[in-house]
């Protein structure tokens, strides 16, 4: 039986919103932050840290730049609704229809850490306005209903960490001769790999049908 467009959507956010929030819970439930767990030698570690601001670790403005993302990322998800619904309306191919729908799971399952795990967890991570930042915890995070902050106001889960190089720059290099250097040094989730999954296939291989067409002329294949 073959499954239409919706459906594939459907069962694309799905599975990524499964994967996505019980790696986090369970991350959160069983982890410290800054608690690690070697998953294959130096190249692969699970290593929680929850992130207040935007994908792989970046932040800004405060509380208000987190209420800011957070309303922004509801906007992102209706609009990717939106389109998504559009170019399936219009005869959108398999490929496009996957791109899309990997996006949003990942703008859905950061969104859900966002405006729920506030409510759901007894701790995490909070802005001190004495301290002008924002301030971690200490132990391991009970999923009983408690809430550390309000709707809209929760930290997104992090742990998944690629140092794969992790060298110091020769000395005669200019500039940059003699620091640290490690890639992968970003801490992020699988949210935020289905989002880079999808963008970078829709650029590479969906370009030219990422448009909307007029009604009645579908997207092109």
């Amino acid at each position: 039986m073959r499954l239409t467009k919706q459906t594939t959507s459907a069962l694309v956010v799905i599975t990524v919103l499964l994967i996505d929030q019980l790696l986090k819970i369970w991350i959160k439930t069983h982890f410290a932050i800054g608690d690690e767990m070697r998953v294959f030698g130096n190249w692969f570690i699970l290593h929680f840290t929850e992130n207040p601001g935007m994908a792989f670790g970046m932040n800004f403005w405060g509380v208000w730049g987190k209420l800011i993302l957070s309303i922004f990322r509801l906007a992102a998800i209706v609009l990717i609704g939106w389109y998504l619904n559009h170019v399936i309306k219009q005869g959108a191919k398999t490929g496009l229809v996957v791109g899309i729908s990997l996006v949003m799971a990942g703008a859905i399952g950061n969104m859900i850490d966002s405006a729920f795990y506030g409510l759901l967890f007894d701790s995490g991570t909070v802005y001190n306005h004495d301290m002008n930042g924002w301030v971690s915890y200490y132990g391991v995070s009970k999923l009983n209903f408690d809430g550390y902050a309000g709707f809209l106001r929760g930290c997104v889960v992090d742990m998944l960490y690629f140092p794969v190089i992790n060298t110091v720059i020769p000395s005669w290099v200019p500039i940059w001769g003699g620091h640290q250097f490690q890639f992968f040094r970003p801490v992020f989730n699988i949210a935020d790999s289905a989002i880079t999954t999808g963008v970078i296939y829709l650029i590479l291989f969906q370009r030219n049908n990422i448009i909307i067409k007029d009604k009645g002329k579908g997207v092109k294949g």
